[in-house]
This record gives structure tokens, C-alpha cells and sequence, in this order.
């Protein structure tokens, strides 16, 4: 009897263990996709952004990093579409509101950005 009690605590904890792994797992994955600590204001002062585009930028970026974060939450195939689909919409909506030397800034800032959290 004690020897079968052992071996149920012993499968429950390589259980917990492998769940607490999983879970942690997915935890990083999900940062990866988080682009609301990107710092706005260092990003518009790298782009030499008008005010009126401050505001257009900020409320642009608060829409592309929602995509994200849902995205994040799909599974396989289907995260990677999401992700490529939000960020087309937000080259295009940045396309919109940038100068072209703005925009071209902007587009290696993003994917060096994308690159270092490995979603590209």
C-alpha cells in the first residue's frame, strides 16, 4: 500500500511539474506578441513625429498591439496568419500617416523589433 501511494505522489508531482513547464512556456510565447511596452514617446521622438501624428500613431499602435495579443492566443497556422494579418493593416495605416522617410524609419524599427521576439 505504501509503495502504490509512493508512486501516485510521484506521478502527480512529474505531472504538476510538466504543467507548471507548459505553462510557463506559454507565458513567454504570449510576451512575445506583448507590444504595449514599446515606449511610444521615445519611438515618435525617434521618428520626429508632428503632434497630430503622435495622436494617430499612439491610437494606431494601441490597435496593432490588441491584434497581437489576440493573435497570441490562437493556435499554429492560425496565430501565424493573424500575425502577418495585423501587421500589414498596421504598415498601411502607418503608410497612411508617416512621410516616406518616417515610414521607411519605422519599418526597420519594426522589424528589428519583430526579429528580436522571434514572430518574424
Amino acid at each position: 500500500m505504501k509503495r502504490l501511494f509512493m508512486v501516485v505522489v510521484a506521478m502527480l508531482s512529474m505531472t504538476m511539474t510538466f504543467a507548471e513547464n507548459e505553462t510557463a512556456a506559454n507565458l513567454n510565447a504570449t510576451e512575445a506578441y506583448n507590444m504595449q511596452s514599446v515606449n511610444i514617446k521615445k519611438l515618435g521622438q525617434a521618428l520626429s513625429l508632428s503632434k497630430d501624428q503622435e495622436e494617430s500613431f499612439a491610437e494606431i499602435h494601441k490597435t496593432f498591439s490588441a491584434e497581437l495579443l489576440f493573435a497570441a492566443q490562437a493556435g499554429g497556422d492560425e496565430r501565424e496568419k493573424m500575425v502577418n494579418k495585423a501587421i500589414n493593416k498596421d504598415l498601411a495605416y502607418m503608410n497612411y500617416i508617416l512621410s516616406a522617410e518616417q515610414y521607411r524609419k519605422y519599418v526597420m524599427l519594426l522589424n528589428i523589433t519583430l526579429l528580436n521576439r522571434g514572430l518574424k
